[in-house]
């Protein structure tokens, strides 16, 4: 059994590294009453990091007198700053192996048969699009003998809606899995990484006031405050221009407290962005994002610069929130959200993207591995490393649809022959990821101002 020690409860060593060579790596294990039998049983807990998911905490329990077990995984990490929304079409039965991470907080639908798991009706799980079935099909059937004593006509129609579930394990007809998570804590496995995955469309959103509240990330009663909410005066601007601003935060590493710096920045020939910066003094972890400091374009930008020279890795570039990244000689895109915004260089960049498909990829450490996706990612990070060294050349793709993002023209002000600029008019599904098909402008200060006159009234 683990004791935990007072350094352990420090937060130095509570969570510690996943490694098979680690012989003090031993779970914690408490006595505990087993909720079938009502007699003891044992719960272990491990309490471990893994890429991506942060800390984590992964509980088993097992009875010895009714053999009955439980197993669970937890977030202990930070939230997310935005939710996350996986939708996967699942055409063949290989789609039914893939990996999920599903948090506690994460809804699952399908919307095939109008079936929903709301939030924290689950705990956590490591598993399988298929596990997830059965998971589902568990929880229905663990009521059926009440259900056929006291309603036996309910009880048919569930058992008919389960043998729906358990039919679409078959796959004989395509079917849409959905999961939207608003803690951003959830996954769900890319087989075809570091190359697009054509059936599974990944999205981030901004979490509601609603969501923010079932988060635990602020009271009942701040859900009527934001509509008292003032925007920033022209004098505010004016002073956030002057210093650099500093706010408390937790590291997003290990969560102790640590500053973060804000600075309004006039990028040359471009725009002003809010350039953001944190630095934890407890691990040492370094980070930085960009936020576009004025409003959404009119237009959506497509920028394509061809890399013929390593010297092209000193080009500084941004790149927002909302842009999407791709290198068509590698068969590479990276949607918005996987990577926030940043004001880097593009040798930055691709750092980052490597980083992002091969050291920080949960499903190719450890024991999760495949040898050849370990194998297929390695050699797309060796490609990476060739485009920074100069010895490749490749075009790399920032498409914006918001349209503020930027790529450095060394060439200024003549044009600059490496760089292609295309202006384009978003779609109906861009204008909904950036949430501009509800958005109203027309009048509205107008509106405001009456509104504001009739509370006072």
């Amino acid at each position: 059994m683990s004791v935990i020690s007072e350094e352990d409860v420090r937060g130095e060593n509570l969570f510690k590294d996943i490694n098979a060579e680690d012989d003090d790596w031993q779970p914690t294990e408490i006595e505990s009453m087993c909720m079938n039998c009502h007699l003891n049983g044992v719960t272990r807990l491990l309490l471990t990091k893994i890429p991506f998911f942060k800390e984590v905490i992964v509980s088993s329990f097992n009875c010895t007198h009714c053999n009955w077990s439980n197993t669970e995984i937890q977030s202990a990490g930070r939230i997310q700053d935005e939710g996350v929304c996986y939708t996967l079409k699942v055409k063949t039965k290989l789609d039914l192996n893939r990996e999920v991470v599903k948090a506690d907080s994460a809804t699952t639908r399908i919307p095939e048969l109008d079936f929903e798991i709301p939030p924290f009706t689950q705990k956590g799980a490591l598993s399988t699009i298929e596990g997830l079935l059965d998971r589902a099909v568990e929880g229905l059937e663990q009521e059926q003998p009440a259900r056929l004593e006291a309603d036996p006509e309910v009880a048919e129609k569930i058992g008919v809606f389960i043998r729906k579930l358990r039919k679409l394990k078959e796959v004989e007809k395509e079917f849409t899995l959905v999961i939207e998570d608003p803690s951003g804590n959830s996954f769900v496995e890319n087989p075809a990484a570091p190359q697009k995955d054509e059936a599974l469309v990944v999205s981030h959103f901004k979490r509601t006031v609603q969501q923010d509240a079932q988060l635990g990330l602020r009271a009942d009663d701040d859900l009527g405050e934001e509509e008292g909410e003032e925007e920033p005066t022209g004098n505010d601007l004016d002073t956030m221009r002057g210093e650099v601003l500093a706010f408390n935060t937790n590291c997003p590493e290990c969560n102790a407290p640590a500053s973060t710096n804000m600075k309004l920045v006039q990028i040359p020939h471009f725009k002003e962005v809010i350039i953001m910066a944190t630095n934890c003094d407890a691990c040492g972890h370094r980070t930085n994002e960009v936020k576009s400091g004025g409003a959404t374009e009119d237009l959506g930008t497509k920028i394509t610069l061809h890399v013929t020279d390593v010297s092209d890795m000193t080009r500084d570039l941004l790149k927002s929130e909302t842009c999407n990244v791709a290198i068509p000689e590698l068969e590479f895109e990276l949607g918005m959200g996987a990577v926030c915004g940043k004001f880097t260089t593009l040798e930055g960049l691709l750092n980052d993207v490597k980083d992002l498909i091969v050291s920080k990829n949960p499903f190719i450490c450890g024991d999760s591995g495949v040898s050849k996706r370990v194998e297929k990612l390695r050699a797309f990070g060796v490609q990476i490393d060739r485009i920074i060294a100069g010895e490749m050349d490749a075009h790399v793709v920032l498409d914006d649809p918001a349209g503020n993002s930027y790529v450095q023209n060394v060439y200024a002000p003549d044009p600059d022959p490496e760089i292609t600029i295309e202006k384009y008019t978003r779609t109906f599904e861009q204008n909904e990821d950036l949430g501009l098909n509800d958005m109203k402008t027309d009048g509205y200060q107008e509106e405001k101002a009456t509104t504001s006159t009739s509370l006072k009234d």
